[in-house]
């Protein structure tokens, strides 16, 4: 379970130590929390600081796939309809829980929410990132088609019982993904992330205008930077050469791997304040690099996308 699923940056991201005793009572005086029921357990649900234990339990049997949201994210308003119909599409295959932040903040800590909507899926009981921001349809699809595939070789391969299921087909269809895209899926799984560049890189080159496979490639290419680095040793290194390109850029990614996004972008619009006009082209290509993994609606972005736009007027 140590490799990121399809479409993740946040190697490490997610610590459930702290929320595996759930569930617990209610306080005196107040309403017991929402949970799934037992027995006729829908396919979507809402899930709350006190039943994650059930949660957790349920992912032995059938991977659940976890929406982390707000009621003021609009991002997040666009994103949940789409889960909840791929979701259904599945006929029982996989669950959806959402997680409101608001309401729930050990959740949002043990996840380490930075940004919502950030979606993550357990498969017997251990955390799988997959994505953060409102992806398309096509892409949902593409990582949820790889998690059953995970899910299986961990052994979790059960399923929900839908109502009305009997009148409809007994195995729904799995999802086909590209040919190239499958490639690229697979290396990731072997850690392989030179194979999966050529496979993302080749599909580009089919479709220029395939934006799942430019996500990935960023997503991937950022994960195969920073794979065998010390982060200790970068720091040190980026201490020592302040202008060095190559070190600034490795500590950045791994801020960023590590789910410091804001220390990511102020390194690197530091380093673009310090240099000569004619030398920060470099720069400025990785930040909007490192800018499109995150997402154009990150509050994030926002901010340093606003800062930089100074720096160069």
């Amino acid at each position: 379970m140590s490799t990121p699923a399809p479409g993740s940056v946040m190697r490490g991201a997610v610590d459930l130590s702290s929320l595996r005793n759930r569930p617990q009572p209610p306080a005196a005086g107040e309403a017991a929390p929402a949970a799934p029921p037992s027995g006729a357990l829908p396919l979507v649900f809402d899930v709350t600081d006190a039943s994650f234990g059930e949660v957790l339990e349920l992912s032995r049997t059938v991977p659940v796939v976890i929406d982390l949201w707000a009621e003021w994210c609009g991002p997040c308003k666009q994103l949940s309809p789409v889960l909840e119909k791929v979701v259904t599409e599945l006929a029982g295959r996989l669950v959806l829980a959402k997680v409101d932040v608001d309401a729930n903040p050990q959740l949002a800590q043990g996840f380490r929410a930075q940004s919502i909507p950030m979606v993550l899926a357990l498969v017997a009981g251990q955390p799988v990132p997959l994505f953060t921001g409102a992806v398309p349809e096509e892409q949902v699809r593409e990582v949820f088609a790889q998690l059953l595939q995970l899910a299986a070789q961990h052994g979790v391969t059960g399923t929900i019982p839908v109502d009305g299921a009997a009148d409809a087909v007994a195995e729904p269809e799995e999802p086909v993904l590209p040919p190239l895209h499958a490639e690229a899926f697979a290396a990731i799984e072997e850690g392989d992330y030179a194979r999966a560049i050529t496979a993302y890189e080749q599909a580009l080159v089919e479709d220029p205008r395939d934006a799942d496979a430019r996500a990935g490639l960023g997503q991937v290419s950022l994960l195969a930077r920073v794979q065998d680095a010390d982060l200790q040793a970068a720091r040190a290194a980026a201490a020592a050469a302040p202008t060095d390109f190559d070190a600034q850029f490795l500590v950045a990614d791994l801020d960023l791997v590590g789910g410091h996004v804001d220390d990511a972008f102020a390194r690197l619009l530091d380093l673009f304040a310090e240099l000569p006009a004619d030398d920060r082209a470099p720069v400025r290509e990785r930040i909007l690099e490192l800018f499109g993994l995150v997402g154009d609606d990150d509050a994030r972005v926002i901010r340093a996308r606003t800062r930089l736009a100074s720096l160069l007027f």
